[in-house]
C-alpha cells in the first residue's frame, strides 16, 4: 500500500500531497483520453471547465496503476473561481429577453382576420354593385322595397363594422404557443360561409346574368343577417364562455413559495397561462434572489462530519478517540446551527428597522425644506429671487442630497438596490413633488415590496415557457398541473374545480322572536 489507500465504506483522509493529487488528476484525463471508450464502465465523471485546457505537458506521464484504480480513489475538488449567483442569473435573463427581436407570429391572426373581416363586409356591396356595372339596362326596376333594404343593410353593416372593432380589432398582449381553437373555428367558418355565398352568387346571378334585381338585395341582405350571427357565435364562445368561474387555480413561486389562488372559467391551458401571467405581474411581489441566500456566518461555517484514519500511526487507540471527538463536535455545531440561523435573523431584522427610521426621519427633514411657489403671494411676504424658484426637477435633486446616504444603506440592508438606481429615485421624488405628496407617499415604494409590474423597465414582453404533460389547446379538468418557467424561477399551477353548492332554504316566523327574562332568588331587579 504504496501509494493508495483502501476504501473501507467512509471517507478518509489521503496522506498523499496536493501535489500527487494533481498527478494523479492529470494521469487519469490522460488515460480518459487516450482508451478508445474502454472506460465507460468506471463510475467517475469528467467536467471539463471553459478556458482550461484539456491537457498540459505533464499530463503525458504514465503510471504502473492498474486499471481499476479509478474506483478506489478519492478525488477532492475546490470550489470554482468563475462562479455565477442569483443575481447574474437574473440579469443575464433579462439581458437575452431584451434581444429577442419581434416574433412574426404576433402579427398573423389578427392581420389574416382582418384581410376575411375586410373581404365579408365588401362582399354583400359587391354583390349590390356587379349587376349595375355588367347588365345595368336589362335589370328590372325595384322602386321603394329596394329602397328600405338598402336602409336595412347600410345600418346593418354600420353594426357589423362597430362591433367587429370593438371584438377583433384589439391589440394581443402575448402569443401563444399554439392557435386558438375558437377563433380558428370562427375563422374557418366565415371563410366558408363567404365562398359558399360567391359560389352561388356566381352561378344564380353572374352566369345568367339574373334580372331580377330586388332579389340580389335580398341576397346581399341575407348574407349581413348571417355574419351577425356569427359574431353573435363569437362573443359567446370568446368572451362569454369562460367568464363563469369554474376552477380554482393555486400558483405558486418555485423559488421563494409565494403563492395565489385564482378563480377561472373554462379555458384551455395555453389561455390560463397567460391569465395567470397577466396578474403575476400586478398580484405576486418583485422576485428578488438575494433574499433567499442564507446569512454569510451560516454558509461559511465548515462542519466536518468525516470519519478521519491515520494509517501510519501504530497507536490506533488515539486515533479512534480523537476521530470520535471530531464527530461529536461536529454533531453538535450541526444541531446548533438553527441557533445561530434565529441570531442572525434577529440581527438583520434589528438592522432593517433602524436603517428604516433613519430613512423616514431623514426623509421628512428633507421634505420640510422646500415648499411650493405662490404666483400670487401678498405683499406682505419677502420678495424671492428668481434663482431661487426651482422647477421639480431641481427641487428633486436638491432635497435628494440629505436622504442619500440613508437611502442607500436602507437599500442595501434590505437588498434592494438592484430595482432602484439613482435615477430612478429622483425621478419618483420629481413626481411625488410635482403632486404635492408627503414623504409616506414617496416612502411607499421602498418600505415595502410592490408588485412585479412596478420594477419592468419596458414594455417589451417577457419570455415565458409553458411545460405540460397535455396538449396546451386542452380544456382545464381536475388534478391537472402544468408550469410556466423562465430562466431563474418558475410557476407551477394546479387546477381544482369549485365545489358544488347545495343550499336550503329554512322559515323563521317573524312572531316567533319573542324573550322571557328569567330572574334568580339573589338578582336584584
Amino acid at each position: 500500500m504504496d501509494n493508495e489507500s483502501t476504501y473501507s465504506g467512509y471517507s478518509y483522509k489521503s496522506s498523499h500531497s496536493r501535489t500527487s493529487r494533481k498527478n494523479r488528476e492529470r494521469r487519469d484525463r490522460h488515460r480518459l483520453k487516450n482508451r478508445d471508450g474502454s472506460i465507460r464502465g468506471d463510475k467517475s465523471v469528467m467536467i471539463q471547465a471553459p478556458g482550461e485546457p484539456l491537457l498540459d505537458p505533464e499530463s503525458t506521464i504514465a503510471d504502473d496503476r492498474d486499471d481499476n484504480w479509478g474506483e478506489t480513489t478519492t478525488v477532492v475538488t475546490g470550489t470554482s473561481v468563475d462562479s455565477i449567483s442569483n443575481e447574474d442569473l437574473t440579469r443575464l435573463s433579462k439581458d437575452l429577453e431584451d434581444s429577442l427581436p419581434l416574433d412574426c407570429r404576433r402579427y398573423i391572426s389578427p392581420v389574416l382576420g382582418a384581410i376575411l373581416g375586410l373581404i365579408s363586409v365588401i362582399t354583400p356591396l359587391a354583390f349590390l354593385a356587379l349587376p349595375q356595372l355588367l347588365w345595368r339596362d336589362t335589370l328590372d326596376s325595384c322602386g321603394t322595397p329596394c329602397e328600405g333594404l338598402y336602409i336595412s343593410l347600410a345600418f346593418k353593416l354600420l353594426i357589423l363594422l362597430i362591433s367587429t372593432w370593438a371584438l377583433f380589432l384589439r391589440p394581443s398582449r402575448a402569443t401563444l404557443p399554439r392557435f386558438f381553437v375558437f377563433r380558428c373555428l370562427l375563422l374557418a367558418l366565415v371563410f366558408l360561409f363567404v365562398a359558399s355565398y360567391w359560389l352561388f352568387y356566381g352561378v344564380r346571378v353572374l352566369e345568367p346574368q339574373e334580372t331580377d334585381y330586388r332579389g340580389i338585395v335580398g341576397y346581399a341582405a341575407s348574407l349581413v343577417d348571417a355574419l351577425l350571427f356569427i359574431q353573435y357565435l363569437a362573443l359567446v364562445l370568446l368572451e362569454v364562455r369562460h367568464l363563469r368561474p369554474a376552477f380554482c387555480l393555486k400558483v405558486v413561486r418555485t423559488a421563494d413559495g409565494v403563492s395565489r389562488f385564482y378563480n377561472v372559467g373554462h379555458l384551455s391551458i395555453q389561455r390560463a397561462g397567460v391569465w395567470v401571467l397577466d396578474h403575476y405581474y400586478s398580484d405576486f411581489p418583485v422576485y428578488n434572489p438575494a433574499l433567499l441566500n442564507l446569512p454569510k456566518s451560516i454558509l461559511t461555517k465548515k462542519m466536518s462530519s468525516f470519519k478521519v484514519y491515520n494509517l501510519e500511526e501504530e497507536n490506533t487507540n488515539n486515533s479512534t478517540g480523537q476521530s470520535r471527538a471530531m464527530i461529536a463536535a461536529a454533531a453538535r455545531r450541526r444541531d446548533n446551527s438553527y441557533n445561530e440561523y434565529y441570531y442572525e435573523e434577529a440581527e438583520v431584522e434589528r438592522r432593517v428597522r433602524k436603517r428604516r427610521a433613519r430613512l423616514v426621519v431623514a426623509v421628512e427633514e428633507a421634505f420640510t425644506h422646500i415648499k411650493r411657489h405662490q404666483d400670487e403671494e401678498t405683499p406682505t411676504s419677502s420678495p424671492k429671487h428668481s434663482r431661487e424658484v426651482m422647477d421639480p426637477r431641481e427641487a428633486a435633486q436638491a432635497i435628494f442630497a440629505p436622504m442619500a446616504r440613508a437611502m442607500q444603506k436602507y437599500l442595501r440592508a434590505t437588498r434592494q438596490q438592484s430595482y432602484h438606481t439613482m435615477e430612478s429615485i429622483i425621478n419618483h421624488l420629481q413626481f411625488c413633488i410635482t403632486h404635492n405628496m408627503t414623504p409616506k407617499a414617496f416612502l411607499e415604494r421602498y418600505l415595502s415590496p410592490g408588485p412585479t409590474l412596478q420594477y419592468l423597465e419596458n414594455n417589451r414582453g417577457r419570455q415565458w415557457t409553458l411545460v405540460s404533460e397535455e396538449p396546451v389547446t386542452a380544456s382545464l379538468r381536475q388534478g391537472q398541473v402544468f408550469c410556466l418557467k423562465r430562466l431563474d424561477f418558475a410557476l407551477v399551477v394546479k387546477v381544482m374545480p369549485l365545489p358544488f353548492l347545495r343550499l336550503a332554504e329554512e322559515f323563521i316566523d317573524p312572531k316567533s322572536h319573542k324573550f322571557v327574562m328569567k330572574l334568580q332568588s339573589e338578582t336584584s331587579v
